[in-house]
C-alpha cells in the first residue's frame, strides 16, 4: 500500500493537488464564458484575474496537501508559515486584479473621443484616481498582513501602537511636501478643477492634460513634449483651462492694414472663406476696427470652433487666405510707410557748410591753423617718374648733371 506520509506520499499529494487547481481553473472560465456568452467583458476579465487566480488556486491546493500528508512537525510550522505569505501575497494580487478590471469596465464606458465629453473626462479623472488608491490601499494591507505573522512583530506590535502619534508626527514633518501633493492629487480629481484631456496653460505652455497621479500630472505640449508638474501646482498656482466647461473657443486674427483698406469688401471675403472650409463651427464670425493708430488700422477677425486645435488651424488658414486675397485683389490696402520731406525755410542755407561751434580745441579742429593743417593731411600727394626722383635727390646732395 502506497504511503501517503512519506516525502514521495508528499509530491505526489502535491502533483495532484496542482492538477485539480487546474482543472478548477479551466472549469471556472469555462462557466464564465457559457454564463456571459453575448458579452465581452468575459474575456478582458479572463485576461486581468486568470495569471493570479490560478496562482492562488495552487498555492491554496498545494498548503492543503502538505497539511494532510507531512506529518513532521518541524517542516509543517515552517512550511504553514511560507504558504500563508504565499496567500496573502497572491490573494492581494487576485484582489488587486479584480477591482482593477471593475474599474477599468467603469471607465470604457466613457469615452474622451467625442465632441462633448466633459463628464467623461470628469469621471476617467475620479476613477483613475480611486484606481490608484485602492492599489495602494491593497498593497499596504498586504504587507501588514505579512509583517503580522512573524512573532516578533506581533511582539511589538503594542510598543508601536503606543508610540503611533509621535511617529506620525515625524512621519508627517519629514514627508510633507509629499504629502501635500498626494493631498492635492485627490482634490483635483474630486474639484473638477482639471481633467484628463482638458486643455491648459500653465508655465506659458499651451498641451492637454495627459495624465493625472498622486503627486504629479503631466502635460501633453503641442509640440510633443511632456511637462510634469506637482499636484500642488494647480491648487496653488494660477492656470488657464480652455475645457472647464466646453470645448468651444473664440479666436481672434489682426492685421496691421492701411488707411485705404475696403472693409465690405473684406467682409465679403471672409464669409467665403469661412464657406470653402470645414472646421468653422458656424457660431460667430466678426470684423471689426480695433484701432486706428500710427498710420495703421487694426483689423480684427474673430471666429470659432470646436475645440482649441481646430481653432488655431482655423485662424491660420484665415490669415493666409486673406494675405493672398490682399495681395491679389486689393493691392492698395498693404502697409505702408509714409515719409514727408519738408524744407526749413526758416534759415538760410550757404553754399559751404558751416562746420559746428565748438569749444574743444585739437591738433586737427578748432582753428583755422588746425583746419589748415587737416587739409594739407588730407590732400592726395602726387606720384612722381624715377628720373625725377632722381633729378632732386641730386640737387639735394650738390651734383651736377653728370654727378660731380
Amino acid at each position: 500500500m502506497f504511503d501517503w506520509h512519506s516525502w514521495m506520499g508528499v509530491a505526489a499529494a502535491v502533483a495532484l493537488a496542482l492538477l485539480a487547481a487546474l482543472l478548477v481553473a479551466a472549469v471556472t472560465r469555462l462557466i464564465v464564458h457559457t454564463a456571459t456568452r453575448r458579452r465581452d467583458w468575459p474575456r478582458a476579465l479572463t485576461n486581468k484575474a486568470r495569471h493570479p487566480y490560478r496562482l492562488l488556486l495552487a498555492v491554496m491546493a498545494a498548503w492543503v496537501a502538505i497539511n494532510l500528508t507531512l506529518i513532521d512537525a518541524g517542516w509543517l510550522g515552517f512550511l504553514n508559515h511560507l504558504f500563508l505569505i504565499a496567500a496573502i501575497a497572491t490573494g492581494a494580487w487576485f484582489v488587486g486584479a479584480i477591482v482593477g478590471f471593475a474599474l477599468g469596465q467603469a471607465m470604457g464606458r466613457y469615452r474622451t473621443d467625442v465632441p462633448d465629453n466633459r463628464v467623461a473626462r470628469r469621471v476617467q479623472t475620479q476613477l483613475a484616481i480611486v484606481r490608484r488608491l485602492v492599489y495602494v490601499v491593497i498593497v499596504v494591507l498586504a504587507i501588514g498582513s505579512i509583517m503580522l505573522t512573524f512573532p516578533g512583530v506581533q511582539a511589538v506590535g503594542a510598543s508601536v501602537l503606543a508610540s503611533a502619534g509621535i511617529v506620525s508626527i515625524v512621519a508627517g514633518l519629514a514627508a510633507q511636501s509629499t504629502l501635500a501633493n498626494v493631498f492635492a492629487g485627490v482634490q483635483l480629481a474630486f474639484s473638477d478643477a482639471i481633467r484628463v484631456d482638458d486643455v491648459v496653460i500653465a508655465e506659458g505652455e499651451w498641451g492637454r492634460i495627459e495624465e493625472i497621479t498622486l503627486t504629479y500630472v503631466v502635460v501633453h505640449i503641442w509640440d510633443d513634449r511632456r511637462m510634469v508638474l506637482p499636484s500642488t501646482y494647480f491648487t496653488s498656482t494660477p492656470f488657464e483651462n480652455w475645457t472647464r466647461s466646453s470645448s468651444e473657443l473664440l479666436g481672434s486674427v489682426e492685421m496691421d492694414l492701411d488707411w485705404r483698406v475696403s472693409l465690405a469688401a473684406m467682409r465679403a471675403e471672409l464669409e467665403r472663406i469661412l464657406a470653402r472650409t470645414t472646421i468653422w463651427d458656424g457660431r460667430a464670425s466678426v470684423l471689426q476696427v480695433t484701432d486706428a493708430t500710427g498710420g495703421f488700422v487694426r483689423v480684427r477677425i474673430l471666429v470659432t470652433a470646436v475645440d482649441a486645435p481646430t481653432l488655431f488651424d482655423l485662424r491660420c488658414f484665415i490669415r493666409e487666405e486673406m494675405v493672398d486675397w490682399l495681395q491679389s485683389q486689393d493691392a492698395g490696402a498693404l502697409p505702408r510707410q509714409r515719409v514727408q520731406l519738408v524744407e526749413d525755410k526758416a534759415r538760410p542755407r550757404s553754399k559751404t557748410a558751416a562746420r559746428p561751434a565748438t569749444d574743444q580745441v585739437g591738433l586737427f579742429t578748432g582753428s583755422p591753423e588746425a583746419e589748415e593743417r587737416a587739409t594739407l593731411l588730407t590732400t592726395s600727394i602726387p606720384v612722381i617718374s624715377d628720373e625725377a626722383s632722381a633729378h632732386w635727390r641730386d640737387r639735394d646732395l650738390g651734383r651736377g648733371p653728370d654727378g660731380e
